[in-house]
């Protein structure tokens, strides 16, 4: 408990996890009510639609939570950590946790603000939460956050710098997983088992939306798509965690 406080200081005594979780909610609710306002009278909106924005959402996240280690080691803090408590597996599993559970937070505000945004512009479509796919819908994105975040995690304490980590999540995110569909012949198998098109799949299942991207072709069930993502940020972790105490802080 000791090193969870500790890593909830360090995280909420800078600005950046503010201004990243602000945009990101702004982002996730924005892009609803964008695509609730900009779609035709004519054509309704449903649930799923309303969580177009998670997309750029978690990109953000994925930011907060890359700074969240990469800035202890360009200020030195994370030496000062690791002198303090010898056991470096237990103070990154601490600032995972930490950084997934604020990250759960942010996405569950972002998800049902958008949803609330969604409802309240267009009160006349069927955006009432009435099954568990449409719960999953909106409080899936708060989970994805916070395994996202993991990721990120991950990925900060394998680059150790700023700028190297958040361009590496920034274009895996935005644009390799769908290039990747380009490559002739392996392309679109290769695309199936890529995590967030997975991580896509437990959020809207093989339904597509009315407005918004086509759904996920990964070829798992809902169920195991979020397994498989969850398996992917632990086994990332665990390798960052691995490398973290093979090498000088």
């Amino acid at each position: 408990m000791t090193l969870l406080a500790v890593e909830r200081i360090k995280l909420f005594t800078t600005r950046s996890p503010w201004w990243c979780a602000l945009i990101a909610i702004v982002l996730t609710a924005g892009f609803s009510a964008l695509v609730a306002g900009a779609a035709p009278s004519t054509a309704a909106i449903d649930v799923a639609t309303t969580q177009f924005g998670y997309q750029f959402g978690i990109a953000v996240i994925m930011v907060l939570a890359a700074l969240s280690v990469t800035t202890e080691y360009r200020f030195g803090t994370i030496r000062t950590t690791f002198q303090a408590v010898p056991g470096r597996t237990s103070v990154l599993v601490a600032k995972a946790t930490v950084v997934a559970l604020l990250s759960l937070v942010i996405g569950e505000i972002g998800a049902f603000g958008a949803w609330a945004l969604g409802y309240a512009i267009r009160p006349s479509d069927a955006l009432a939460l009435d099954t568990s796919a449409e719960w999953i819908n909106v409080a899936g994105v708060g989970v994805l956050f916070a395994l996202a975040a993991v990721i990120a995690v991950a990925i900060g304490i394998l680059i150790r710098h700023s700028a190297g980590a958040i361009a590496l999540l920034l274009i895996y995110v935005l644009a390799v997983e769908s290039l990747v569909q380009l490559i002739p012949t392996v392309g679109s198998k290769i695309h199936e088992w890529l995590p967030f098109n997975v991580a896509e799949k437990f959020l809207r299942g093989a339904g597509g939306v009315v407005q918004g991207p086509p759904p996920s072709d990964a070829v798992l069930s809902q169920g195991w798509s979020l397994a498989y993502f969850a398996g992917i940020a632990v086994v990332l972790l665990a390798v960052a965690i691995g490398v973290a105490k093979k090498r000088d802080a």
